[in-house]
């Protein structure tokens, strides 16, 4: 499959800062979402690239968002993981959130990994719940990039989302499977939301993820995801919401998420070698 993407002077710009550090000879990129940059460590002969250093790259002031790329080695292929991302509430347009995604397919990605933390909408699913994205709720107001392109309404893969149940079952870690809604935060939803998104027919619900999704997709990169639920929604968690919490439940379930990945990569590498 081809990559394109829409011609964006800063996305030129970070990609061509990408080469100039030697980020390149990878096909698979890992987005991060907060708590979740431990996974960053089980990279072998691992190099660390600040934001700051590179020309272009939007960095967040969210805790529990590093700013830093790690480009390095799982089971022996070069594998380019992004430790913390903007959101549209700290500020950042659309094109801004999805502009290292699209620069990281400029530099050669194949496919997209992403990650986050969630709230749970099942009342069964306690935190530490790892749910595979099947598919996505926008609800952040504003279209992503490549949005109108062919194909970009079906975003989420089925074959790598195959593949992360079948690294999961390896890695012995129970996968649920269901709807991201990404809405634009930064509040915590009422128990009124809570109950709409149940009936539209989300499982989780978040703050990222479904712009870069889309602008991935529309490039041309498969794309699969990973939410964390580090907490139950309001109306079915017993007690307030905080963001020490969202970073606390990914620390916890830190091991789990990252072996899952882990024995998921070389499962991903087979779908995608096979539509080369």
């Amino acid at each position: 499959m081809s990559v394109r993407v829409e011609r964006d002077a800063d996305v030129e710009r970070l990609a061509r800062s990408l080469s100039e550090h030697e980020v390149r000879d990878f096909d698979l990129v890992i987005v991060l979402g907060s708590g979740l940059g431990s996974f960053a460590e089980r990279l072998t002969a691992a190099r660390r690239i600040p934001y700051a250093e590179l020309d272009g790259m939007p960095a967040s002031r969210v805790v529990g968002h590093a700013g830093e790329l790690v480009i390095g080695e799982l089971g022996r292929r070069r594998v380019l993981v992004q430790r913390g991302r903007v959101h549209l509430y700290e500020g950042w347009s659309a094109r801004e959130v999805t502009r290292a995604v699209r620069a990281f397919c400029r530099a050669g990605a194949k496919a997209v990994v992403l990650t986050n933390a969630a709230g749970g909408l099942r009342r069964e699913w306690p935190a530490g719940t790892l749910m595979r994205i099947r598919d996505h709720l926008a609800l952040q107001g504003r279209a992503a990039v490549g949005a109108h392109e062919r194909g970009a309404t079906r975003v989420w893969d089925e074959e790598l989302g195959r593949a992360l149940e079948l690294g999961a079952r390896d890695a012995g870690v129970a996968l649920e499977s269901g709807v991201y809604a990404a809405l634009p935060g930064p509040s915590y939803e009422t128990p009124a939301e809570i109950r709409w998104l149940t009936d539209c027919g989300a499982d989780a619900v978040g703050m990222s993820t479904a712009l870069e999704a889309v602008a991935a997709r529309a490039a041309g990169a498969r794309v699969c995801g990973i939410s964390l639920v580090t907490n139950q929604a309001a109306g079915i968690a017993p007690h307030a919401l905080s963001h020490d919490e969202v970073v606390a439940a990914g620390a916890a379930a830190s091991e789990r998420f990252g072996a899952v990945l882990e024995r998921a990569v070389p499962r991903l590498r087979e779908v995608l070698a096979a539509r080369a």
